[in-house]
């Protein structure tokens, strides 16, 4: 097993909160990292461990970030890495193989949305990591499992290739399985805070039935969507037809739309970043009465000074502060500043962020830059501080085709700079205000469609180019998150929130 566990002080003792972290701190940067960096820093007097869940070691680098004192362990697993195939178990799982078969038939009949609850999945979870229940070894030499994979075989795509489809089914499985015996790992905690589902929202809920410990769950941007959107971009995926939709994507958003209605059924309180959020875990099964909106929010006092340091006329550069990923957009933007470049000739771009997440993506981005002839007005920068970057730069640009509610946009606010974002997640009500207060404050910048190049250079050239809008869109922004998007908002809401978990466990 390729279970890696550090120990800080304090090793034997409970944490009060294990944070459940799929992909992303303390190894990648990025806002969802830098939001758990600063829950952690901003409450010393909570203990944490942390467990984090990647697909294969070679992915990562180094941890991108050192955590602060009052992390006590931890725990670091790697799910698709290769691992020895176990020999089948010797004893007969004839009733886990039922509870299995049971949990399978009662997901297939619920509807989409509908909390999952069920006695087999009960059974399971409790007896996954533990020797007496099905492991990788049952999948893979059990009579029993190979007709039940058959089975499902028949009923799910007849007629596709088997060999996919064995696979796939595997490669579903290996990953649960993975995660019971990382499950055995995690070390004791008061409490659960598992901050997505998928992964680690299904960790959390088997954690749930297995200690008997409160499970928190927040959720940034809603992680069903976000995967059905990498689904739905992969060239190619095991089980593809013709048309390159085949059973193999089927399957995935099944499996993950299941994993979130599992961790939906075992936490409270299921917190999202903003309301459309939360009405989107409604739909796919959250219980009304445990959901709970917490923004995002910053620290206004370390962005302040920026302000002082931008030169009187706003630079002619616009920034993109985000991963060169997909799901960021890059290519829009790209695309976008060759007609501002044609109208701002002395303009820039910059785009600020790790370019090693997926390195296909980015050469296709810089050869569209090359095509395009945009030169050394463009600039990949790499990862930057905030700090170091935003007072260079007149205008924030968020292409996104997927957000909740991005840091980043926080971040410039804070700092006196505009921001032009895609109309995804909460960036119409962070740009443009949610209640009639916070929109009598103005717009701190423009909203643009998704995929729209035209449009997001039109509203740049706009800004830029008139100094007034640009000033007023500078106080509406700096006004909006001084008055609803400080930090000390958000830590007192999770202090709370972690008081009322562990408050009556031992």
């Amino acid at each position: 097993m390729n279970t890696m566990t550090s120990r800080a002080q304090g090793e034997g003792e409970a944490a009060d909160v294990a944070l459940l972290l799929e992909g992303t701190y303390p190894f990648v940067r990025g806002g969802v990292s830098s939001w758990v960096h600063q829950i952690i820093s901003a409450l010393p007097e909570v203990t944490f461990s942390l467990v984090f869940m990647g697909s294969r070691r070679q992915d990562y680098g180094e941890p991108a970030y050192k955590p602060p004192p009052n992390v006590r362990q931890v725990v670091h697993r790697f799910l698709f890495d290769p691992v020895e195939e176990p020999p089948r178990s010797a004893t007969d799982k004839a009733a886990q193989f039922d509870a299995v078969a049971k949990f399978h038939s009662e997901l297939r009949a619920s509807k989409p949305g509908q909390i999952m609850r069920s006695e087999g999945l009960d059974q399971i979870m409790r007896a996954m990591g533990d020797p007496s229940g099905i492991g990788l070894g049952d999948l893979l030499h059990s009579d029993r499992a190979w007709h039940r994979i058959c089975e499902a075989y028949q009923r799910e795509c007849p007629g596709g290739s088997f060999l996919d489809f064995f696979w796939t089914i595997r490669t579903m499985h290996a990953s649960l399985f993975g995660l019971g015996d990382l499950a055995r790992c995690v070390p004791a905690a008061r409490s659960y805070h598992a901050v997505s589902t998928g992964y680690a929202g299904f960790l959390g809920a088997m954690l749930r039935k297995q200690r008997g410990r409160p499970l928190i769950l927040t959720e940034h941007g809603i992680y069903t969507k976000e995967r059905k959107i990498d689904l739905a971009s992969a060239a190619h995926l095991p089980g593809d037809g013709a048309d390159g939709q085949g059973f193999g994507r089927r399957l995935w958003i099944r499996f993950f739309e299941g994993l979130g209605r599992i961790t939906y059924a075992e936490a409270d309180p299921v917190i999202s970043l903003y309301d459309g959020n939360r009405q989107r875990q409604l739909q796919d099964g959250a219980p009304a009465e445990r959901t709970r909106v917490i923004p995002n929010g910053v620290d206004v006092d370390r962005f302040r000074p920026l302000r002082a340091l931008r030169p009187p006329k706003p630079p002619l550069v616009i920034g993109l502060l985000g991963r060169v990923v997909p799901i960021k957009d890059i290519k829009t933007f790209i695309r976008a500043m060759k007609t501002v470049f044609g109208q701002i000739p002395e303009a820039e771009a910059w785009i600020i962020g790790p370019t090693e997440e997926d390195k296909a993506y980015f050469a296709e981005c810089t050869q569209l830059a090359a095509t395009l002839g945009l030169g050394d007005r463009l600039k990949f920068l790499g990862f930057a501080a905030p700090e170091t970057v935003l007072p260079k730069v007149g205008l924030l640009a968020l292409t996104s085709i997927s957000e909740a509610l991005p840091l980043v946009i926080l971040e410039a606010f804070a700092s006196g700079l505009p921001v032009i974002a895609t109309d995804v997640g909460a960036c119409r009500e962070l740009v443009e205000g949610r209640t009639p207060e916070d929109r009598a404050l103005g717009a701190g910048g423009a909203i643009v469609p998704i995929s729209d190049p035209e449009a997001t250079a039109r509203a740049a050239i706009e800004l830029l180019r008139d100094p007034v809008r640009w000033k007023a869109a500078q106080e509406a922004g700096i006004k909006r998150v001084e008055t609803f998007y400080t930090r000390a908002i958000m830590i007192d809401a999770y202090r709370q929130v972690y008081q009322e978990a562990i408050a009556d466990v031992k």
